[in-house]
């Protein structure tokens, strides 16, 4: 038998399983990691040769190749369920797991296995995912051809594989989550959009898993791409406290929009436990009717009064620093908080800190009332190319601002 250093999980099933005299005590039916232990290495083969099933632990094993497996310890226990152990069939073969790299949701038809013999008997350890036609190939002609005529065979075909190390498992149930030591560390470093995507591509355990173990920020700035039915499903299905959490973490605006979505009971059950402050801001936009500018504003914005210079607005900034990533205007305020300017926050880049900020303003102030409808403000916003526009109660105070992006999820949803 020549040399291999790899073997497919495909291979490994079926494989016989030799005592130290040479005799058969069985067949291989499944393989387990214990990632508490090793995250890579093979540490269980579940022999089936009777009625009952039996463990054989990886330092049992003298020597793997593709005619069998030999032993070099024969003190075989019989195999009990362990919430520890990860099963390569059962846990993770035919599975959908997230390719971290890739952004995607896979299933996965094979894996591969590096056959490690530095320490004077074999170990395995798993390297790869595979998901592509190579991968179904060998399991279709499994059993029905020899190993390494298969080998031969399947060499024309693109191979199809995933690092396992970028391999993200989905599991639904916290506990064994915890015991096998799956973290979804990774996925809290991609994009917002690219965690939606792969959210809205599993089903809904999966995706109330996912939520559950994942940073709350994180979670609110994926929750706000994804489409309005799943974001209800996820929430529905999330403890009340969680939940809360994540929408607090949301602007006013992407808050009142989901939270107006949900049934009367989930949504009471949530706004009980958030915080004063933001339940005071949401419950105060959902007061506005649902197609008004009210409902389309975020009460984050920053003010200064008429007679504030630059320093003032690099200090109010600096204050406000939350919200930076969606700040692009600057508005200016009298006594009575009646909108008086809007500066772009550009034009602070331009001139000395003791510059007036009136000097800097908008030449054309747009704004709109608070019950201003929504078809209106696309008008507004397409015929002027604005990036924001101010909304104004009865008395011309500010009282909220609608940004460009508010545009573009409006139109999207339509």
């Amino acid at each position: 038998m020549p040399i291999i250093n790899h073997l497919f999980f495909t291979e490994l099933l079926g494989l016989r399983v030799y005592d130290l005299k040479g005799r058969e005590l069985g067949r291989i039916r499944d393989a387990a990691l214990v990632p508490l232990v090793d995250a890579i290495r093979v540490d269980r083969f579940l022999l089936g040769g009777g009625p009952a099933w039996l463990t054989v632990r990886y330092d049992q094993v003298d020597r793997i190749n593709l005619d069998g497996l030999w032993l070099r310890d024969e003190l075989l226990t019989p195999y009990h369920r362990e919430e520890c152990m990860l099963r390569i069939g059962r846990d993770l073969l035919d599975q959908q797991i997230i390719d971290v790299d890739g952004r995607k949701v896979v299933r996965v038809s094979d894996v591969t296995f590096n056959l490690d013999s530095s320490l004077g008997y074999d170990e395995l350890r798993i390297v790869e995912v595979d998901i592509g036609l190579r991968s179904m190939f060998r399991r279709v002609t499994q059993g029905l051809l020899p190993r390494p005529l298969i080998r031969r065979l399947m060499m024309p075909i693109p191979p199809n594989s995933i690092n396992w190390q970028v391999c993200n498992i989905v599991e639904s149930d916290p506990q064994r989550r915890l015991h096998l030591n799956i973290s979804h560390d990774r996925l809290e470093h991609l994009h917002p959009a690219d965690l939606a995507d792969i959210v809205e591509a599993l089903g809904p355990e999966d995706r109330e898993a996912i939520f559950e173990s994942i940073d709350s920020e994180v979670a609110a700035d994926a929750l706000s791409e994804i489409s309005p039915e799943i974001q209800s499903s996820i929430l529905e299905s999330l403890d009340e406290e969680k939940a809360a959490d994540i929408i607090e973490e949301m602007s006013p605006d992407e808050a009142a929009d989901v939270l107006g979505d949900l049934d009367q009971d989930t949504y009471e059950a949530i706004l009980e436990e958030m915080g004063n402050e933001p339940k005071a801001e949401v419950q105060e936009l959902l007061e506005h009717r649902e197609d008004s500018a009210g409902r389309l504003m975020t009460t984050e914005y920053v003010t200064l009064l008429t007679d504030a210079t630059v320093a003032d607005a690099i200090a109010a900034i600096a204050a406000n620093a939350e919200i930076i990533d969606n700040l692009n205007t600057l508005f200016l305020i009298d006594g009575d908080e009646k909108l008086t300017g809007a500066v772009p926050l550009a034009r602070l880049f331009t001139v000395t800190g003791s510059e007036p900020l009136a000097a800097l303003q908008a030449e054309r102030l747009l704004s709109v009332p608070v019950t201003e409808k929504q078809d209106r403000i696309t008008e507004l916003f397409d015929k002027y190319n604005l990036l924001t526009l101010p909304v104004l109660d009865k008395q011309k105070r500010l009282v909220g601002v609608i940004h460009a992006d508010d545009i573009i999820a409006l139109l999207r949803s339509l």
